[in-house]
């Protein structure tokens, strides 16, 4: 067996290429996967079905030939001395990928990830100077860092709730507690009492100190291991709890503690996404996965509400139904308010082409329907589809379609298809290194994009 610094190193991009895995650690793999699968929270970024599912999505195994293929999740899955790096479809070309390659895709994913409204990310990200071709060492670096500066200047402390026995009365009295365990055993001069006392030992610290830990196990990256066992030694005094993602995620904040949200925003990312046990009693092993049409979606809401001033951007507007009984609930991903008029928006995470000899250029006919039922119930005749560019040269061309509502006196719907650039071609490893925060490399796609979204909702103003 290779030993732990000879991992081998396999790349796939959703649904395109599949990859050979050696007879002895296939079957492990899906194993492991199937219990990495049962053991995730179940969460927004699954759907229904995939909810109820106990058959692992993230990978396709190929028995006769022992290949693997990804489906829709990206990120990496550490497993023995393999690391499998599950990446982008949108950038997929038929040759080789280096590490080069791998360093410029994790990077973009990184600088979509700034842009989701559920991750606030620090805001200078520097570090990424080192060859960290693997994406989760490099949300690990991110993490520990931040985490670490932070806490090196005030560990977070808040009022708790204490039962404790003294010597005067705090707070108020447990009688029950004071009758049973003091009085009747001649312990009167203890007191049972429950006060609050401004305490280390808090959920938000159980919280970073349970999530150190797992990373703790799961790096390799000897930095990463140095930032999160300095995290630990300052959270000594802090206590080993198991903490959920929900749990987390429920965390609050005075104002003038609003910059720890960034440590529990990443805290909650690592446990919604990733798994960590040991397996078969001798193995650690670790995924980080991330299902890529949520993260499009996100990076689309976030950058518009960031980015574009003239455009009020509402995500996943509830309480609109297909029918009168309330049965189907309608839930465009946008609807953008521009003050002179509202468009629906939708993200869709597919590709798309520019084809004389297909009018559809790959947009799906359910997609359509779809839309038209939103345009229909929430009474916005305008319509847009957002889909990603990709590597290979297949622009989509202008995609209009006009429908009529012929129960509303022939009202129009207009549907409009459009790519946004969401990949730099041009960027290397060199570009994004010679910058201190390595999101100052994409300010050029940055700018396209804000050009790009401009056009595409005022031009018919």
């Amino acid at each position: 067996m290779a030993n732990e610094n000879e991992s081998v190193v396999i790349n796939l991009f959703e649904y395109k290429n599949k990859a050979s895995l050696d007879e002895e650690h296939f079957e492990d793999l899906e194993m492991f996967l199937d219990s990495v699968w049962n053991k995730r929270e179940k969460t927004a970024y699954y759907t229904e079905e995939e909810n109820r599912e106990e058959v692992q999505r993230f990978l396709q195994f190929f028995h006769r030939t022992n290949e693997l293929k990804s489906n829709k999740y990206v990120g990496v899955i550490h497993f023995q001395n393999q690391t499998i790096n599950l990446l982008p479809k949108i950038f997929y070309e038929d040759n080789e990928v280096n590490e080069n390659k791998v360093f410029v895709i994790n990077t973009h994913i990184l600088w979509w990830l700034s842009y989701c409204r559920k991750l606030k990310f620090p805001n200078y990200l520097s570090g990424l100077n080192s060859e960290k071709a693997d994406f989760f060492e490099v949300l690990i670096y991110l993490f520990s860092k931040y985490t670490k500066e932070i806490l090196n200047s005030s560990v977070y402390q808040k009022y708790v709730e204490i039962e404790n026995e003294i010597n005067n009365v705090k707070g108020r009295i447990n009688f029950n507690s004071y009758i049973k365990e003091n009085l009747a055993k001649a312990r009167h001069h203890k007191i049972c009492c429950i006060y609050d006392s401004f305490e280390i030992d808090n959920d938000f610290n159980q919280c970073i100190k349970y999530v150190c830990k797992i990373l703790l196990s799961a790096t390799s990256d000897y930095k990463n291991k140095r930032s999160l066992n300095d995290i630990l030694f300052l959270l000594d005094d802090v206590s080993d709890v198991t903490i959920s993602a929900d749990q987390c995620k429920r965390i609050k904040f005075n104002p003038l503690f609003s910059h720890f949200e960034t440590v529990r925003d990443y805290c909650s990312l690592f446990l919604e996404n990733s798994i960590s046990f040991n397996y078969k009693n001798e193995l650690k092993l670790f995924a980080f996965l991330l299902p890529m049409e949520y993260v499009f979606e996100d990076f689309i809401y976030g950058f518009i509400d960031r980015e574009i001033e003239a455009v009020n951007p509402k995500g996943q507007v509830s309480g609109v139904y297909l029918d009168e009984d309330k049965t189907f609930s309608l839930k465009p991903d946008l609807i953008l308010d521009l003050g002179f008029k509202k468009v629906i928006a939708d993200t869709k995470y597919k590709l798309v082409y520019s084809n004389d000899l297909d009018p559809k250029c790959g947009v799906s006919q359910s997609d359509l329907y779809q839309m038209v039922s939103y345009a229909i119930r929430f009474s916005i005749n305008e319509v847009k589809l957002f889909y990603p560019t990709n590597m290979a040269d297949t622009l989509l061309g202008d995609f209009n379609i006009k429908i009529k509502d012929t129960l509303a006196d022939g009202k129009e719907i207009e549907v409009s298809a459009h790519q946004l650039p969401v990949i730099d071609l041009n960027l290397i490893p060199e570009e994004i290194k010679s910058h201190q925060n390595f999101i100052n490399s994409f300010e050029k796609l940055k700018n396209d994009l804000v050009k790009r979204l401009e056009a595409i909702l005022f031009s018919h103003k």
